[in-house]
């Protein structure tokens, strides 16, 4: 198997998504979408937690393009984080980004640590939103800032039977929540200046490119290092997951927010 203790980012998971969002990236839009995400945010000399790290190419993002001073990026899975760790040491980043595995549940940070929390794209697996913005509310030092992207769901009703099974084509613990819901949990935390953008329309868009990329020699290229079968297989998640953009069930979204002073 390829697998650590049941990882859902596996080698070959990894390998497949990199493939098709560049190296160090388990998400769409790579580097150039962390920056829109960032946007007018002044990140200079910052210190950022990353919740959800992944393979390191958004943390080293964060420093090299945006200036952070130290970036602490944490995740679940151990596969994803050698990757990061490599990734860091190569373009030499130790002394300023450091990857942790934590356990699901409160964040190990004390009060007030961090300037910004920052997410890509990975709180979707964390399905409890209220008592996770309330740990990021907990970690931020007054005026810090939440800056996030995640996939949600349209609407607070069950998934409907077409979204259930592209859901359940991706064999990932997904946890979407409506931005309802999560405009509700950053308020109840405590957050001012909460602001839920949708990214619907830009990734309905992408996402027909990167199909096409899999069919074409990006997926040739990825199957002689993950096998042709897991190519045509997430071919099949890329095309059930098209007409839930378009129905807007499936809908990323960027997310921000302040802890008032």
């Amino acid at each position: 198997m390829d697998t650590q203790q049941g990882e859902h980012y596996h080698p070959r998971m990894i390998d497949m998504l990199q493939a098709v969002w560049g190296e160090g990236f388990l998400s769409p839009g790579g580097a150039e979408e962390v920056s829109r995400l960032v946007a007018d945010a002044d990140l200079a000399g910052a210190s950022i937690l990353d919740i959800g790290c992944g393979a390191g190419g958004i943390d080293i993002a964060l420093v090299r393009n945006h200036r952070a001073a130290f970036v602490t990026g944490i995740d679940v899975e151990d596969t994803v984080l050698q990757c990061a760790r490599a990734l860091i040491a190569r373009e030499a980043l130790a002394a300023r980004i450091v990857v942790a595995k934590v356990s699901p549940g409160p964040l190990p940070f004390p009060p007030g640590t961090f300037d910004v929390v920052f997410s890509k794209d990975s709180i979707v697996h964390i399905p409890d939103k209220h008592a996770l913005m309330l740990e990021v509310f907990r970690v931020l030092k007054p005026g810090g800032r939440f800056i996030a992207s995640d996939w949600l769901i349209g609407h607070d009703g069950p998934p409907s039977p077409a979204m259930a099974d592209y859901i359940a084509s991706e064999g990932l613990d997904f946890g979407m929540a409506s931005p309802k819901r999560y405009r509700d949990a950053l308020r109840a935390a405590g957050f001012a200046d909460v602001t839920i953008t949708s990214r619907n329309a830009w990734y309905r868009d992408v996402a027909r490119a990167e199909l096409e990329r899999l069919r074409g020699p990006v997926g040739a290229a990825a199957a002689r290092v993950v096998g042709q079968p897991f190519v045509d297989d997430n071919i099949g998640i890329w095309t059930r997951m098209i007409p839930m953009l378009d129905s807007g069930e499936h809908c990323p979204t960027h997310l921000r927010a302040r802890k008032p002073k």
